[in-house]
C-alpha cells in the first residue's frame, strides 16, 4: 500500500507492508500517494451514536451498530462509557457489554468499558442523576468488575468523596483500570494527592469540575501542572473555546492530550430530542446537546471532526495532533500493540482525503469501513 504519512519531518510518501494484521514494513517512496494514513482513532469516552445510547444497550446488535458507526468516523478501538444509573441497571449494562466484547464486532474493536460514575460529586454532577451518586464503594465496584468479565478499563471518580483515597489506591494496586478524576469539586491539594495515589487522567478538562482560580488552582490546576496526568479534551467548539484548547496543548504538550468525543446517541443524527442515560436531551441546530434546564449533556462530536478541529484550534502539525487521538490513549491503557504506525504493531489505521475526511478504516489490516 502507498500512502502519505505524517512524520516529525513533515508529510512523506511511504510504501507500507501489512501481513497478518501487522505493519511489517514502512519505506519512503518517490511514488505519489493520494491518501493520508493516520493511526486508527481510539475513543475512550463515548456514550453512543447513531441513535444508540450506551446506557440503553439492549442487544449484541446495538453494540454491533455502534461499532460500525465509530468505524465510519475513523475509530478502530473504543471504550463504551457507562454513566451513573441504578445499581441494577449498571450491573445489567456491564454484563451485557462484557458479553458483547467477548464475541467481537465487525467495526471498531470494543476494548471495554469506561465507568463514569457513580462515585462523583453532586456539586459537579453535570448530566449525572444526583440521587444515584454515592461515596466510594469497593464492594460495588468489585461486583461490576466481575460482572463485566474484567472489561472495565477506565474509571472516572471524584477524589474528594468519602473513602476515595483508599478506593483509588485499591484500584491502582488490585486492578489494571486506568483512573481519571472528574465531575469533582476537589481542591488542588486533594487532586494532587489523588495523582500521587494513582490518578492518571482528567475527565473532560474544565467541564464538570471546579475551575482554576489564581488563589485556588483546584482540580484543573493539578491536572495542568502534573506531567503524569493526561487531559481529556472535547474539541467541538462548545465545551471548550479554541483558545482554551490551544492553551492546554501548549501547557501539557500534545503527548498528554486525549481527544474524546463524549458523544451521545445523537451523534451522526439531526437536531431533536434524545436520551442520555436517565436524561432527556435536546440537540439544537448548532449540534450542542443540553438538558432541558440548559446544562450541557455530552456532545454530538465524532473523532474525525475533532481531529480537524484540533488541528484548526491549535495550529499543531498532523504528526503532533495525531498523538492525541491514538498513541496517548494506547499509552494510558497500556495497549502496547497499537496507536502508532510502526512495524510490529497492529495495522489499525484510517485513510483520510485532502480534506481530512475518512475514506477507509481498518482494524488489524482488515477494512471495516470504506466510503
Amino acid at each position: 500500500m502507498i500512502a502519505k504519512l505524517a512524520t516529525q519531518n513533515g508529510i512523506i510518501n511511504a510504501e507500507i507492508g501489512i501481513e497478518d494484521g501487522i505493519f511489517t514494513s514502512i519505506r519512503k517512496t518517490s511514488e505519489e500517494a493520494e491518501l493520508l494514513m493516520v493511526p486508527g482513532f481510539i475513543d475512550i469516552h463515548t456514550h453512543g451514536g447513531d441513535n444508540i445510547d450506551v446506557n440503553h444497550i439492549g442487544s449484541k446488535e446495538d453494540v454491533e451498530r455502534l461499532s460500525r458507526f465509530y468505524a465510519s468516523h475513523g475509530v478502530t478501538s473504543v471504550l463504551l462509557s457507562v454513566m451513573t444509573d441504578t445499581e441494577e441497571k449498571m450491573k445489567e449494562l456491564v454484563t451485557a457489554i462484557g458479553s458483547a466484547i467477548s464475541s467481537g464486532t465487525a467495526g471498531a474493536e470494543i476494548l471495554g468499558i469506561h465507568l463514569e460514575g457513580p462515585f462523583l460529586s453532586p456539586e459537579y454532577k453535570g448530566a449525572m442523576p444526583e440521587s444515584l451518586l454515592r461515596a466510594a464503594d469497593w464492594d460495588f465496584l468489585s461486583e461490576l468488575i466481575i460482572l463485566s468479565g474484567n472489561t472495565i478499563r477506565y474509571i472516572t471518580v471524584a477524589p474528594e468523596l468519602e473513602g476515595m483515597e483508599g478506593l483509588i489506591r485499591k484500584i491502582r494496586t488490585e486492578t489494571g483500570i486506568a483512573i481519571a478524576m472528574g465531575h469533582s469539586s476537589a481542591s488542588y491539594e486533594c487532586a494532587s494527592a489523588a495523582v500521587d495515589n494513582g490518578v492518571r487522567s482528567a475527565t473532560h478538562l474544565f467541564n464538570a469540575m471546579k475551575l482554576f482560580h489564581m488563589h485556588r488552582p483546584a482540580i484543573s490546576g493539578a491536572a495542568l501542572e502534573r506531567d503524569e496526568v493526561y487531559a481529556e479534551l472535547i474539541c467541538d467548539g462548545h465545551h471548550l473555546h479554541p483558545a482554551t484548547v490551544r492553551l492546554v496543548a501548549r501547557t501539557k504538550g500534545f503527548g498528554r492530550l486525549l481527544a474524546i468525543s463524549d458523544s451521545i446517541m445523537a451523534a451522526g443524527l439531526p437536531p431533536g430530542s434524545y436520551r442520555l442515560g436517565v436524561n432527556d436531551v435536546i440537540v439544537g441546530e448548532d449540534g450542542d446537546a443540553k438538558l432541558p434546564d440548559g446544562v450541557r449533556a455530552g456532545s454530538t462530536l465524532t473523532l474525525d471532526r475533532a481531529f480537524r478541529n484540533m488541528l484548526a484550534f491549535t495550529g499543531g502539525s498532523i504528526h503532533e495532533v495525531q498523538k492525541a487521538f491514538a498513541a496517548n490513549q494506547a499509552d494510558l491503557l497500556h495497549l502496547m500493540d497499537r496507536g502508532r504506525i510502526e512495524t510490529g504493531l497492529r495495522a489499525d489505521y484510517c485513510l483520510l482525503d485532502r480534506d481530512l475526511a475518512v475514506v477507509e478504516t481498518a482494524v488489524r489490516g482488515r477494512t471495516v469501513f470504506r466510503r
